[in-house]
């Protein structure tokens, strides 16, 4: 497995492992139309080109051969100003492994990424959203020095999640 920054010929495969990845996990817990809606906004082809081509954003892959096995979304801006306890914040957006690829260190190895890019960036709080019925997701990211700071909300179409804002001081 490597690590390279996503290009704009990356968006079609970025797109399709978004889509999968957050309907393997939390597909169940909406009406078709909620979920269908999200996808088509939240993990379209045309939005993660945009993402891509954002200087904003540093989005790395972590594949195998020609195979994408996980991708993290780095915001290079704080997405949650009003519980910032930095003053240099940038927020981890997403952090996907492919389904059939879990337990192979892929998330290890993105989340070391993210950490080093926060650093080079000088920020010194990492901020990142989780769903607060995701223990597992909360466990990993715990393992890596983030704590919960407040409770905050995900809109998928008409249903809101409750949500947990972790974040790390560096």
């Amino acid at each position: 497995m490597n690590l390279r920054p996503a290009t704009a010929e990356d968006a079609a495969a970025l797109a399709d492992l978004g889509r999968r990845s957050f309907v393997v996990k939390f597909g169940h817990m909406y009406t078709p139309e909620d979920l269908a809606n999200f996808l088509a906004d939240s993990h379209s082809e045309a939005k993660v080109a945009k993402e891509i081509a954002d200087p904003g954003m540093r989005i790395m892959l972590a594949v195998e051969e020609d195979r994408l096995l996980g991708y993290c979304k780095m915001v290079l801006d704080c997405g949650w100003p009003e519980h910032a306890r930095g003053g240099a914040v940038i927020e981890l957006k997403q952090l996907y492994t492919d389904p059939e690829a879990t337990g192979r260190g892929i998330g290890a190895s993105l989340m070391d990424w993210a950490l080093d890019l926060a650093r080079e960036r000088a920020a010194d709080e990492v901020q990142l959203s989780v769903w607060s019925g995701n223990e597992g997701a909360q466990k990993f990211y715990a393992r890596y020095g983030f704590g919960k700071v407040a409770d905050i909300h995900f809109m998928v179409g008409e249903q809101r999640d409750e949500e947990f804002l972790f974040a790390r001081m560096m």
